[in-house]
């Protein structure tokens, strides 16, 4: 055996290294997490002491002044009902757009599909304002469908049913014909079920992105009673020093949606991703 073969580390060192790595990171990842637990329940005054490791003293109407006095349960309700229908659009538009680039024939199918995905590369910021000024002159302001009517349809979204769509066995397509099934039924009854975790994973992105939007509902509401949750802490962070630990706490209750839907998605999110990276 030779010096550096036997220098090497061995297979339980190499291991232990890798775990040490992954704790590091994770450890770096949440520590803003738990830090935000952490001076959400405490005072003001020992938020601006510095940051320690455990409170002081628990301070929990920080949580009961941010849902009540800083309107948290107006905003997450406004939240709930603009992302539902935001995700609802975007699975429903994704998954038919998915289906004709995936099974149908029609003439320029690859321009089309190639033109779909150019959407992805044009910043947001660059039709805000004309899209801004359309729902202005359509009398969108402060109306929940000015909300979500722009966000219906979502190019990343049909591009990632595609590719799961495309690991459908052809002869089940031919079989489901031959069983006399029409293109809904085959859509409804086969394609669909086997590609259940793409579609979830689908609207897991589809859901962060619409429970995210801060500029959009910036724009198009003007009063609290059609504001979303983050414009709601834009709104509680500008308030006084004094509602500093008020506004940790709002950030925990806007977090906590986002977090629970991880923890129960994560592995459709995971055999989502891995199955549209198979075949183009």
């Amino acid at each position: 055996m030779s010096a550096e073969s036997s220098n090497a580390p061995t297979r339980p060192a190499r291991a232990a290294i890798r775990y040490v790595a992954l704790v590091a990171l994770a450890v770096t990842i949440l520590f803003p997490v738990y830090a935000t637990l952490v001076n959400s329940v405490s005072t003001p005054v020992d938020v601006s002491r510095g940051f320690r490791l455990w409170p002081r003293s628990f301070e929990w109407d920080n949580y009961s002044r941010a849902w009540n006095d800083g309107r948290f349960s107006d905003y997450i309700v406004n939240t709930i009902i603009v992302t539902v229908a935001i995700t609802a659009g975007q699975v429903v538009t994704a998954i038919a757009a998915a289906y004709a680039f995936a099974f149908l024939q029609f003439p320029l199918k690859r321009t089309l599909f190639v033109l779909f995905l150019v959407t992805l590369m044009i910043p947001g910021e660059v039709t805000i304002l004309y899209n801004v000024a359309t729902i202005t002159d359509w009398g969108g302001k402060n109306q929940y469908w000015a909300l979500v009517v722009p966000f219906l349809a979502s190019g990343f979204g049909a591009f990632l049913l595609r590719q799961s769509f495309l690991q459908v066995p052809s002869e089940l397509r031919e079989a489901a014909f031959l069983d006399g099934y029409g293109h809904l039924r085959f859509l409804t009854r086969i394609v669909v079920p086997l590609t259940r975790p793409a579609i979830a994973a689908m609207g897991l992105f589809a859901f962060l992105g619409a429970w995210n939007q801060y500029l959009w509902p910036l724009l198009v509401t003007t009063n609290d009673s059609h504001r979303t949750v983050q414009v709601g802490l834009k709104q509680l962070a500008a308030g006084s020093v004094d509602q500093i630990t008020v506004t940790f706490a709002g950030t925990v209750l806007a977090f906590m949606p986002i977090a629970l839907l991880l923890v129960v998605f994560s592995k459709q999110l995971v055999r989502g991703l891995a199955a549209g990276a198979v075949k183009g």
